[in-house]
């Protein structure tokens, strides 16, 4: 209103001494530019509507919250417009923290979550996403290309690329010394025109492993109850006859109440009967009570142990069948500090066991040699390897080394690598084993 009073005024001045009064030229030319003034100011102020809501449209479009709209001293409406806008500009600001809060949440989840995640193209293999357990998993820095993983397993690439939505896929992954039993599940997400594929991926070798420990357990246990309950009454009562036969007295005649009495050839046989239900009932009662130690492993009592001090220890008892076997042995600390929580006397147990088994497999082999080496391997994992040049174990035996009661000695009782299993179980470690016959075997335990 005061705008255009001034603008009425100004006109009016403008006309009056332009018409009435003819000699103030220079006046009049001021008041023309006054009023020309005062149009261009009357248009901005109208049009300040329309740029300060292009300004607040172009900050909702390009995310923009920082701006401020002020109002102040252009009159009520341009205050109540400006409060406006600021208001939606800080719900829009609230809004977008709360987005932010919440995507650092999930990516700090998927990033720090122990299952490995990778999300991509599955018609090119293109990598959207992948996580740190992921790269843990495959020893990678970066993943661009599902195809990437070919060198590793060209089987595991197959299957990410072709697995189905809701599809669960196990794959068998050989990692150098380790084995990796990858389970994989798979879902689809579609975003804008992209077809994503998100895989989860787990390694479950080691509870594989402890299912299968548990099985044999649970079957041994059963059988060693079943056997031991039937023989142990055979064997007491044979021994019992036995002892009450040899203080019959052995007569060829009839007694006087016209029995039988037994002679000294068949009393002979009977014994020689008894002593023998007697010597396989307790060789059976010895068997059963040896496969007992299967379900009996105490349990490790941890403590920080120096494994140079622990493998000089061994290689300190074994020296002598080494000489004796012209063995040359090779031992090896990288470095020479490694420190882990074990039981000392049960990875004792394995590794001896494990150098018995070489001693065994080189034996009549020309140049034998083993070699017992600690270090940490590419995941950072202590690990442990008993290595030999013996005839090797073949392919097809290789997986089943580790079942209880499976030997390929005549006179072996299949436990020591099941129990040396079960041990490195008990120490969240596992037991491995690969071989190229008539070259190289390796043993690995890694913790």
């Amino acid at each position: 209103m005061v705008r255009i009073i001034l603008l009425a005024t100004s006109f009016f001045f403008f006309f009056y001494l332009l018409f009435i009064d003819k000699d103030t030229f220079i006046t009049v030319f001021i008041i023309g530019i006054l009023i020309i003034f005062q149009i261009f100011s009357l248009f901005r102020y109208i049009n300040k509507t329309n740029r300060d809501l292009a300004s607040f449209l172009e900050s909702i479009r390009f995310s923009e919250f920082t701006r401020s709209f002020q109002g102040e001293g252009l009159g009520s409406s341009f205050d109540d417009l400006s409060k406006a806008f600021n208001d939606v500009i800080q719900d829009f600001q609230k809004v977008r923290s709360e987005k932010e809060e919440h995507f650092h949440y999930l990516q700090s989840i998927v990033q720090n979550i122990d299952v490995s995640i990778i999300a991509y193209r599955a018609k090119d293999g293109e990598v959207e996403m992948v996580n740190k357990a992921a790269k843990r998993l495959f020893q990678i820095n970066s993943l661009r290309n599902i195809n990437s993983l070919n060198s590793l397993s060209k089987e595991l690439v197959d299957t990410l690329l072709n697995i189905s939505a809701g599809q669960n896929a196990l794959v068998k992954v050989q990692d150098e010394d380790d084995i990796l039993q990858l389970a994989i599940f798979a879902t689809e997400l579609k975003i804008k025109d992209k077809q994503i594929t998100l895989a989860t991926i787990k390694n479950i070798q080691n509870v594989l492993e402890e299912q299968e420990t548990e099985a044999w357990q649970k079957l041994i246990r059963v059988l060693t109850h079943e056997i031991m309950n039937s023989i142990t009454p055979i064997a007491s009562l044979s021994s019992t006859i036995e002892n009450m036969l040899s203080s019959m007295q052995v007569n060829s005649t009839q007694n006087e109440q016209g029995q039988v009495c037994i002679d000294g050839e068949s009393m002979g046989e009977i014994h020689q009967a008894l002593q023998t239900i007697n010597k396989r009932s307790t060789g059976l009662l010895h068997f059963v009570n040896t496969y007992r130690n299967l379900t009996r492993i105490p349990i490790p009592i941890f403590k920080i142990s120096n494994f140079k001090s622990l493998l000089k220890n061994i290689e300190i008892l074994m020296d002598e069948e080494f000489k004796v076997n012209n063995i040359k042995f090779t031992l090896s600390i990288m470095p020479e500090d490694i420190e882990f929580s074990v039981d000392e006397q049960l990875i004792e147990q394995v590794i001896i066991n494990l150098l018995k088994n070489s001693i065994h497999a080189l034996q009549g082999r020309p140049n034998p040699q083993i070699e017992l080496k600690a270090f940490y391997n590419k995941r950072g994992r202590v690990t442990i390897q008993v290595i030999d040049n013996g005839v090797g174990i073949l392919k097809d035996v290789l997986d089943k080394i580790f079942i209880p009661f499976f030997t390929t000695k005549p006179t072996g009782s299949g436990i020591g690598l099941s129990l040396s299993r079960q041990i490195m179980r008990l120490h969240g470690g596992t037991i491995t084993a690969n071989s190229i016959p008539e070259m190289e075997t390796v043993f690995t335990l890694s913790f």
